[in-house]
Parts: structure tokens; C-alpha cells; sequence
């Protein structure tokens, strides 16, 4: 496949594209009922073989994956437009911290007015860092994406593990009294009582409901406060993208071979302990003490080994130009589009202002939107980009960030820096 078209590198426009489709699939649980659900399933609208089959394909194939893979595409975009910035006379932070203050921008609108689940504020804030780290070479920039994941999954594991133990022992016969008191409160954050889930449904009522649930106490300062959570692993994925741009690798300069042992190794190998863990889950009847520690805990290492893997087998796949390639790569280009407009027909579908479906339907249920939003994703993206040079939220952050508005028509050429 070509890899440029004009100031796009089309293999970061196609992986993009996949990314954001697959994020769609598990972020729209997430939307559509209580945020528990989202992370331990049985918590709410988990009741049929239907439901357990699409938790379980999304486990196995998507969750945490796609999310990592945009992670890592972000931070090889941050490399492509500074590095542009510079070439073109300019220092980059000056182009790159306008964007990313707009990004937040954005974020806070997103998460403040829409939806809990936002990343774009994370995304902004580590952005903010990474940029520190671009101008190393690949091999530092991977010694520093492996501290920075070391640091985001060793604690965790540790810490979870023996909590785990400590929940595990509160809930046997005879455990003393304040053990078993710390055990029910545990288990209770894990299946919420009716009380919260009527809270939660409350919160969606309408836009209103849902703006001053967020801006609210510990809630509304969650965006900031993630920097020191998962923004850690955020970081070292976005420095893992660097590094993977900068070898070649996510701009298809590899040789076939090495792609097809990557996809075979990282995705084959990442792909079959996510089976493993769907299995014992759904044998376990998700039962909390085997659930928590599979896929909660143990899997978050393999979150960018199967990310790099799909990487890989996309670039096998589309390896030749074609309309389908360009499809998805159209989606990639309008990638904040079609994220923040996900959103919007999220919020459309289930708050009460609008659709009113949030609570309504069943995790199964819920999923037979995706095909129906890729579909749209897929049906505007080209169509649209053949006319005009931005999506529309691409084309406001573009102007918001250089306070000036951009050309939007095809034919009138905005300056460099045009790669999202």
C-alpha cells in the first residue's frame, strides 16, 4: 500500500480507522446503562446467552485493545505534526500545546456535558508530557514505555491481588466480624444496590441531570485526577506509538515477514489468553473472585501486545490500495469526529431527553446499535472527505488551536500540519 497521500500517511488514516470502530464497540455498554456494568457485567442488563456472547466476543477481541491502539497512534500523530512544525520554520511547542489546550477543551464539553466514559482530557493532559520525550530515539522511547507500563500494571496487580485475598477470607464462615464487614462493603461496590442503580438512572434523565452529576464533588474532578491513574499507562502507550512511528512500523516501511510474525506472536499469543480468561469467567458464572483478577487484572499487560498485533495484521490485510482500504481510512482521518459524534447519537439513543433507552435494553441488546454506527462511520467519512478537508470537529480544533479558521473546501489548502 502507498503510504502518503499528499500531507496523510494513510497506514496511521487505516489503523486509526479500526481503532475508533472498536472503541465504539465496548464504550457503547458505557452509554447505554450503569456505569458498573461497563466494568463487572453482572452489575446490570446481563441476563441471556445473548448478552454472555457479546461480553464475551468484546473481551476476547476488543476491550483494551483498540483503546490502546489509538493511544499509540495519538502519540505518533503528536511526533508527525511537531515534526512538521519544525520542518516548517516552527518551534514545535508552540504548535503542539495550543492543540493540545484546545483538545481539553473539547474533553471538558464532552465529559462535563455528554458522557462519563471521555478519554480526550487524559489524552490532552499526557499529551501535554509526551512531548517532552519525542525527540528520542526509538530504543529510549521504549525503555521509557515499559517503565512507564511497568509502573501503571505492577502496582495494581500487587495491590488487587491481595485485596482479592483479604475479600476472599472476609467472606468465609467464621471470618472475624470487621473482616467480614470490609468484605461486604467491597462486594458491594462490586453489584450495586437498587438505591444506586435508581441514582445512576436518575442521572440520565436528561442533559441537565446528567451536567450537575458531573460537576459535582469527587466526580467532576475524576478527568484531572486520571493523570496519576491510568494517564501513566496512557503515557507509555503514546511513547510505545512514538517509537513504533519512528521505526517504520506504523507506516507499513516493514518487510511483509516482519509483519507476519508480529501479528502471528503478539496478536495469536494475546488472543488466546483473552479466550482463556472469556472461558474461565463465563464457567465461573462471573463470579467476582475469578472474574476481577482475569480480566481486571492480568490482562492490562497484554493490552498493547495485542494492540501492535492488530497493527500488523491490518497493514497484511490492506498491504494494496482499495476502496474498501479506503473506507476505513476515511474513518480514521475524521477519527474526533466520529468519536465525539458516537457520542452524541449515544446520548441521542439513551438519555431521557431524547431516545430515553438508557437502562432499557440488555448488554446484547445494546450492542446491535454498533453495526448501525459503523455503518453510518463508514457511509459519511469518504463522501465527506472528498469534499472537504476536515471532518467537522477535525476542521474546530484545527481552528480553535491556530485561532483562525481553516479552509474547509477541497482546493483551498490549509498550511502544514494538516495530519490529525
Amino acid at each position: 500500500m502507498a503510504t502518503t497521500n499528499g500531507d496523510r500517511i494513510l497506514t496511521l488514516d487505516l489503523i486509526r480507522g479500526f481503532a475508533v470502530m472498536g472503541i465504539l464497540s465496548v464504550n457503547i455498554v458505557g452509554m447505554a446503562m450503569i456505569e458498573d456494568a461497563y466494568f463487572y457485567p453482572p452489575a446490570y442488563g446481563f441476563h441471556s446467552d445473548g448478552d454472555k456472547l457479546m461480553w464475551a466476543l468484546n473481551s476476547i477481541f476488543v476491550d483494551g485493545r483498540f483503546r490502546a491502539l489509538f493511544s499509540m497512534l495519538f502519540g505518533a500523530s503528536l511526533t508527525l505534526v511537531v515534526t512538521r512544525a519544525v520542518e516548517a520554520g516552527k518551534k514545535g511547542w508552540q504548535v503542539h500545546y495550543p492543540r493540545m489546550i484546545a483538545l481539553l477543551l473539547f474533553g471538558c464539553i464532552h465529559y462535563y456535558v455528554l458522557w462519563w466514559g471521555d478519554i480526550l482530557m487524559n489524552y490532552a493532559l499526557v499529551g501535554m508530557i509526551a512531548y517532552l520525550f519525542w525527540r528520542l530515539r526509538p530504543s529510549l522511547l521504549v525503555l521509557a514505555a515499559i517503565v512507564a507500563l511497568g509502573l501503571s500494571y505492577v502496582p495494581p496487580v500487587i495491590f488487587g491481588l491481595t485485596q482479592i485475598h483479604k475479600i476472599a477470607e472476609g467472606m468465609q464462615p467464621g471470618a472475624p466480624p470487621a473482616l467480614q464487614a470490609k468484605a461486604k462493603r467491597a462486594f458491594a461496590q462490586i453489584t450495586p444496590a437498587p438505591a444506586e442503580i435508581e441514582r445512576d438512572k436518575r442521572e440520565h434523565d436528561s442533559l441537565a441531570a446528567h451536567i450537575r452529576a458531573s460537576t459535582q464533588g469527587e466526580t467532576a474532578l475524576e478527568p484531572w485526577t486520571s493523570v496519576y491513574g491510568y494517564g501513566i499507562e496512557t503515557l507509555g502507550l503514546m511513547l510505545l506509538g512514538i517509537a513504533l512511528f519512528k521505526s517504520g512500523f506504523l507506516t507499513g516501511d516493514w518487510t511483509r515477514r516482519s509483519y507476519v510474525i508480529v501479528a502471528a506472536t503478539c496478536l495469536g499469543g494475546d488472543l488466546l489468553i483473552q479466550a482463556y480468561a472469556a472461558y474461565v469467567s463465563v464457567k465461573s458464572n462471573f463470579d467476582p473472585f475469578t472474574f476481577m483478577p482475569w480480566t481486571r487484572i492480568y490482562l492490562n499487560p497484554l493490552h498493547a501486545i495485542g494492540a501492535i498485533g492488530y497493527a500488523a495484521l491490518i497493514m497484511l490485510v490492506f498491504s494494496q490500495r482499495s476502496a474498501v482500504a479506503d473506507r476505513f481510512a476515511a474513518v480514521g482521518r475524521a477519527a474526533f469526529t466520529n468519536y465525539l459524534g458516537s457520542t452524541i447519537i449515544g446520548t441521542l439513543l439513551f438519555y431521557g431527553t431524547f431516545g430515553g433507552l438508557y437502562g432499557q435494553l440488555s448488554r446484547g441488546q445494546v450492542w446491535l446499535f454498533v453495526p448501525v454506527i459503523w455503518g453510518v462511520m463508514l457511509l459519511w467519512s469518504k463522501p465527506w472527505l472528498d469534499r472537504y478537508n476536515y471532518g467537522p470537529f477535525e476542521w474546530a480544533w484545527r481552528s480553535l488551536a491556530r485561532w483562525k479558521l481553516q479552509p474547509m473546501r477541497k482546493g483551498s489548502r490549509s498550511p502544514v500540519l494538516a495530519e490529525a
